[in-house]
């Protein structure tokens, strides 16, 4: 999980290049700032919602903490070679826990306005806690199944099937049975 450190360094970088301490951004990305403390120091596995909230508090994309080198040109990503691989958790509270593994398809691409992933979801057991924020999510599933809450509705979805929605909608997505499952992810959240 060397990613996870690299990942809280870049964090922690992003917010001091522009001259902004933890506690401002606790307040103006309202993120607990015990949650972005701990985040920093590489303690914890964030979700994405305060990920999402930390890149609108600091004017940046969510994919800006993923990025390493940037690229003028395509980004081209080779089949079998998975870069930029993180874990995050689907949980919006603290945790170490991870059962999602993120292969970013577009780290490096300057000015982009969406984050391709391909996401290996692992099964997990327990309540799903639905998250939101703000932008739009597409999800295609490749492998396994997938369970899909949105707001009052469930989806369970197959290899194949996709589903395009609003994310301000309070929604959780995770495995379904007991099989890890694959999907690709494109993200667009504002900025």
């Amino acid at each position: 999980m060397e990613k996870n450190t690299e990942f809280a360094s870049k964090i922690k970088s992003i917010r001091e290049r522009q001259n902004m301490s933890i506690e401002e951004l606790s307040e103006n990305s309202g993120v607990k700032l015990e949650v972005l403390e701990a985040m920093e120091a590489g303690e914890i596995i964030p979700s994405l919602t305060p990920l999402t909230k930390m890149a609108r508090a600091l004017g940046v994309r969510l994919g800006t903490f993923l990025d390493d080198t940037p690229q003028i040109g395509p980004v081209v990503t080779r089949a079998g070679k998975p870069t930029n691989s993180l874990y995050f958790s689907g949980r919006e509270d603290v945790t170490n826990a991870t059962n999602l593994e993120f292969h970013s398809l577009g780290a490096g691409k300057i000015d982009r306005n969406i984050d391709p992933f391909i996401i290996d979801i692992a099964y997990e057991e327990g309540e799903k806690e639905l998250s939101s924020h703000e932008g739009e999510e597409f999800i295609y599933v490749l492998e396994g199944e997938i369970e899909v809450i949105y707001g009052k509705d469930t989806f369970t979805m197959s290899e194949g099937d996709s589903i395009f929605y609003d994310s301000v909608v309070p929604h959780h997505l995770h495995a379904s049975g007991e099989k890890e499952s694959k999907i690709l992810a494109v993200l667009y959240t504002p900025y």
